[in-house]
């Protein structure tokens, strides 16, 4: 099972960019017209405080520039984003369409988008980003942000076709390079996942989730020896990296080494003890060392924790079968077998 958490690992969005007039406009602005340099002073001042977080003063400098200069594009943008940091989503977007209506700024789109994801529309956030991209067709963070939308619609052409343009435009993005790489892997291109997990790592060698993601594809692609190491790092860079010691647990029990990922799993589950699939593969590494009693353990506390987890009741009958309790290993796989585990259909055949 494919956790989007760690495989697609978006990022933050980017950072907002204020441009503040230089001196020469400002200059230029006073002789033409002393009530607009009056308002590049508020507008400008606006951008000051945003910069110190003062958001809600800075809502009143960027309204103060809006009065004396009701034309004022970058001033409706700015408050825009300023109202957006307020997590006042209708002001801001009735200050971006402003900014829109007296220029077709790619950022004033790119960030509806931004707000929209963060309404839950992603429909309204798609058609944003496009706009953004009509607008200014290099504009890499919106390839970006739609591409990570066409991916969790698991519309992968499309968000292949993204990434890569992002890149076109970006080639310092390691996130790009990392979602181009999931998209990859999702798409059974396993070579071309590596590739681009490795190239993000030369960018940028502090992200343990780009280890995580590369050791996955290494451990798909069969280099066990590989993933173990790939993981180990991002473990390394991460000591709290619940995933990346499950993964590991489960390339160590893929090359046989049971009591690694014991330790593994056991770490998993330290770290988060909700974790029901550590538990279930924990469950899996005991019953190859014949700890049956430990497996029928395990699985308990899994099914506790998700009772309609089928592969977990597969694991407790299958332990049960080698403690001789045959009529409790049927009643685990038939309810494996209602929850649409395959395999557990053909041990029911031995059941009564």
């Amino acid at each position: 099972m494919i956790n989007l958490k760690s495989l697609l690992f978006t990022g933050l969005l980017a950072g907002i960019t204020f441009s503040s007039f230089g001196q020469d406009q400002v200059v230029k602005a006073t002789i033409l017209d002393s009530s607009d340099a009056a308002a590049d002073r508020q507008y400008n001042q606006g951008i000051t405080l945003f910069n110190q977080k003062q958001f809600g003063e800075a809502l009143k400098a960027f309204t103060e520039a809006i009065k004396m200069k009701p034309g004022f594009e970058k001033a409706f943008y700015n408050r825009g984003i300023t109202y957006f940091e307020l997590k006042d989503f209708d002001n801001a977007l009735t200050d971006l369409d402003s900014s829109i209506a007296l220029s077709k700024n790619a950022d004033s789109y790119f960030t509806k988008g931004k707000i929209y994801e963060s309404m839950g529309k992603s429909e309204d956030a798609l058609s944003a980003y496009s706009s953004a991209i009509e607008n200014k067709s290099t504009h890499a963070q919106a390839y970006y942000n739609r591409g990570v939308l066409y991916f969790n619609s698991k519309e992968y052409e499309k968000a292949l076709a993204d990434f890569s343009s992002c890149l076109l435009n970006d080639r310092t993005s390691a996130y790009a390079y990392n979602d181009r790489g999931s998209t990859k892997r999702q798409m059974g291109d396993l070579k071309g996942a590596i590739a681009d997990y490795n190239a993000a790592i030369q960018i940028d060698k502090t992200l343990a989730f780009v280890y995580n993601n590369l050791a996955s594809a290494k451990r798909k692609n069969g280099d066990l020896k590989g993933a173990i190491t790939d993981y180990s790092k991002a473990i390394s860079l991460d000591a709290n990296y619940t995933l990346a010691y499950n993964n590991r647990g489960s390339a160590k029990y893929d090359a046989e080494d049971y009591k690694g990922a014991i330790e593994d799993f056991t770490k998993t589950i330290e770290l988060d003890p909700k974790y029901a699939y550590a538990y279930n593969n924990r469950a899996a590494a005991k019953f190859k060392i014949k700890d049956y009693k430990g497996a029928i353990e395990d699985c308990n506390k899994a099914i506790q924790m998700d009772p309609n987890y089928g592969f977990a009741y597969l694991n407790r009958g299958n332990a049960k079968e080698m403690m001789r309790d045959e009529a409790g290993a049927c009643e685990d796989w038939k309810k494996a077998a209602q929850l649409g585990v395959e395999s557990a259909k053909s041990n029911i055949g031995d059941c009564n």
